[in-house]
């Protein structure tokens, strides 16, 4: 497997993405607001899309959801699976931390069903709380999945290609405090100005927030300040740093 120095950019240079999960009806109209800054900036949206979420919930029945992420998708922005079923799973678990291959193959199955039914079919996968266990990453290339992207890499499931860099996330796992928001952008802007990738996530239902919403923002115009790429998540990008 190759693997490459944290942070390293595909293109020799800075480069950014932004990924934003916990989309759903309650979450969209923030969603769609936070989406037309990023058109503003020139920035494409990797956007982390569960079939089932708590309370019951489930996308093929959102209409408005679907729609709204086919029209992203159009735009150019990248769908990935974001788990199956979180609700099924203990609290403060991350579904696919320590699934063994065949159950993880499972979900993963399943959870592609949907997403082709629905037309949001992806070879993309970001799982929950960006933690995905040894059985997991086995199952992913098994059922079809080209990428994987966790908490510390993003990963060619192809041609074991791996590009180090670590999410620099609020919400989905990680702190919502304003000194982790603050910590947040300092990291971001440190990784730019090194010419690394900065891998910025946000989850939905933190949009109404002041402070996180601005944190993901700041973070993003500093990257872009340091001359960093705006990216989404794609294969090209960890083939590229090969």
């Amino acid at each position: 497997m190759l693997e490459f120095i944290s942070g390293e950019s595909p293109f020799g240079v800075a480069s950014v993405i932004v990924s934003l999960s916990g989309i759903r009806a309650d979450t969209l109209d923030d969603a769609a607001e936070l989406a037309t800054e990023l058109d503003d900036r020139g920035v494409p949206l990797s956007l982390l899309v569960a079939p089932r979420l708590k309370g019951g919930y489930r996308l093929a029945e959102d209409a408005a959801t679907l729609e709204w992420l086919h029209g992203r998708k159009g735009r150019g922005d990248a769908i990935l699976l974001h788990g199956y079923d979180q609700a099924s799973v203990k609290r403060r678990r991350a579904e696919f931390a320590t699934l063994p291959e065949h159950e993880a193959a499972l979900r993963l199955t399943a959870a592609d069903r949907v997403l082709e039914a629905v037309g949001l079919r992806t070879r993309l996968f970001a799982p929950p709380r960006w933690v995905a266990s040894p059985g997991a990453l086995a199952a992913l290339p098994r059922i079809g999945f080209a990428l994987c992207a966790d908490l510390t890499a993003v990963r060619d499931l192809r041609t074991g290609a791996v590009l180090r860099s670590r999410v620099l996330g609020v919400g989905g796992g990680n702190k919502t405090e304003p000194w982790w928001c603050r910590a947040m952008v300092m990291g971001a802007g440190r990784i730019a100005r090194r010419g690394g990738l900065v891998r910025v996530s946000l989850d939905a239902k933190h949009l109404s927030r002041s402070g996180p919403r601005q944190a993901v923002l700041d973070a993003l115009d500093l990257a872009l300040h340091h001359g960093a790429v705006p990216l989404r998540y794609q294969l090209a990008a960890v083939r590229r740093a090969a």
